[in-house]
């Protein structure tokens, strides 16, 4: 088993499970990149004894699939670790009777129950005959109401610091029985002590947290965000200063919708991988997460992967980076990077604005994010589709098909909401009349952009969790037909009015402004496709 890692963690939680071929395909590429590390990320994707409900209908992985992935890996010098969740972001399971009982508020367990520690050596005890790493990940990110909903209620206010340290001893223990070493992801150790902040001015971590520290614990300092190499090499000393063993997790941007985020990726990972060095820590992943339903390739981000780990070994020339890269991925670097550009409309260059995906799914007529729309932009997804379309070509066209697919349909799309506004307003029925062909124009786009994407869908991943974005394409098919439908019934005088488009949209922030901030741009499908109960 080696000691240093330099690795990727693949999120299989969010919808989308990569078949098991798949992981070990992309680990083989990986290995042949200089990574010697897979982290699973599986909420409730893995099988666990003596838990039927758990992952059940989710596309789980079984013991003999993480068997056969663990053996593979390890014939190529790749070590996989689970990444697991042992505290919160457990919401999938509560759904089921079988696991209300043990439910604090959210998606948090339930602290002190025997319950709770039952469940968990069943997570550990299944994870030990899969797995051959002395590793495991138990996650415990993001448990900000922890202690604040049924453990209030039974037990009254304690101290929720009190509360986190007692049940990571429990679980820690848990761990140690099935001869693993656990890490965690640290941000509730800096959160409980800086207000809710993980990310304070100045990072520290306190003498009191230290000593409460279980010392076979390894803590993971996560940051996606931050471009600042001084900054990150600060929160690394606070996290050295613990005395406890130290990981890195950067982010490859993976999980904004369907275009990824290669370029701010290594906007965020190169200085990032200069204070690793400078640093010493010797532990280092990139997640990969796939937010809200994992439309995004995890291939798509193997030119940062690959540049990223370049840059680790020191390697910065970016024609000798080009030139490895197509040996090794058999793809062109730059033609991969345009997997990228699906957000790059309207000078925009942030992929945190996943302009793609939210004006896919804004409303024709409820029109949420229509004042966002620039001009000149459809003329840009007219030439981003062609360029994707050229690329198509290789082991990753299918890639390239669905990216295109999607500009095409943008370029109908993007700013169909607001000319039939302003049409209607104006009540130009020429206008209108000439907006229902596009709408039936939209509506075949759709159709090919729906074919490309289920293709990349079940290219990659188990067909559990497509029945979602069946719902939001579906969805947004049928929406499209019923507007068209709307349209044409009022220029042939069938009703009178259209009231949803006779509603004045107001600012989504209040300020009387166009949109200025990233707000606008959520990656949650439900915050663009209506303000309504979803």
């Amino acid at each position: 088993m080696s000691s240093d890692f330099f690795g990727v963690m693949l999120d299989m939680s969010r919808n989308a499970v990569m078949k098991p071929q798949q992981v070990k395909d992309f680990a083989n590429l990986l290995s042949k990149m200089g990574y010697n590390m897979i982290q699973l990320y599986t909420e409730d994707t893995y099988e666990v004894e003596n838990e039927p409900y758990f992952g059940y209908l989710r596309g789980r992985y079984t013991h003999d699939e993480l068997k056969d992935i663990v053996s593979y890996c390890e014939s190529i010098g790749v070590e996989v670790i689970p990444c697991v969740q042992t505290l919160a972001h457990l919401g999938q399971i509560f759904r089921w009777k079988q696991y209300g009982g043990i439910n604090d508020t959210g998606d948090i367990l339930l602290v002190g129950e025997d319950r709770t520690y039952e469940f968990i050596e069943n997570i550990f005890k299944s994870l030990r005959k899969c797995f051959k790493t002395q590793y495991v990940h138990v996650g415990m990110d993001e448990a900000h109401m922890l202690g604040l909903g049924r453990y209030l209620d039974k037990h009254g206010i304690e101290n929720r610091f009190e509360i986190l340290i007692k049940h990571l001893d429990k679980v820690v223990k848990i761990a140690e029985k099935y001869n693993f070493k656990p890490i965690m992801w640290s941000d509730m150790f800096f959160r409980l002590a800086n207000n809710g902040e993980y990310y304070p001015a100045e990072p520290t971590i306190t003498d009191e947290v230290v000593k409460l520290l279980p010392k076979n614990l390894g803590l993971v300092y996560w940051d996606y965000y931050h471009t600042d190499e001084d900054y990150m090499a600060k929160m690394m000393r606070a996290h050295l200063k613990s005395g406890n063993e130290t990981w890195f997790a950067g982010g490859a941007w993976s999980w904004t919708g369907f275009a990824s985020g290669n370029k701010y990726t290594l906007e965020t990972m190169l200085p990032a991988m200069n204070a690793v060095k400078k640093s010493g820590i010797k532990n280092v992943f990139i997640t990969m997460w796939g937010d809200n339903g994992k439309e995004c390739s995890f291939y798509s981000l193997l030119p940062a992967l690959f540049t990223v780990r370049k840059a680790y070994e020191g390697v910065t020339d970016e024609s000798v980076i080009r030139k490895e890269f197509k040996e090794i991925v058999g793809e062109d670097y730059d033609a991969m990077m345009a997997l990228d550009i699906p957000n790059y409309v309207g000078g925009n260059q942030d992929c945190k604005k996943n302009i793609a995906k939210c004006m896919l799914y804004n409303d024709p007529f409820m029109g949420v994010l229509d004042s966002t729309v620039k001009q000149g932009v459809a003329d840009e997804y007219k030439s981003h589709a062609k360029l994707l379309k050229n690329y198509a070509k290789g082991r990753f066209s299918y890639l390239f098909e669905s990216a295109s697919a999607l500009c095409e349909l943008l370029s109908v799309k993007y700013e169909l909401g607001k000319r039939t506004r302003e049409a209607y307003k104006n009540k130009n029925f020429d206008g209108i009349k000439s907006l229902i062909e596009d709408y039936k124009k939209a509506e075949e786009y759709l159709d090919v952009f729906y074919e490309a994407f289920r293709t990349l869908w079940f290219n990659e991943n188990k067909a559990n969790g497509f029945e979602v974005q069946d719902v939001r394409l579906g969805g947004l098919k049928q929406r499209l037909v019923h507007c068209r439908k709307r349209l044409l019934e009022y220029v042939n005088g069938g009703i009178e009015s259209i009231p949803e488009l006779e509603e004045e949209l107001l600012d989504y922030f209040g300020n009387g402004k166009e949109y200025s901030k990233d707000d606008a741009f959520s990656y949650l499908w439900s915050r663009a496709v209506s303000v309504n109960c979803l």
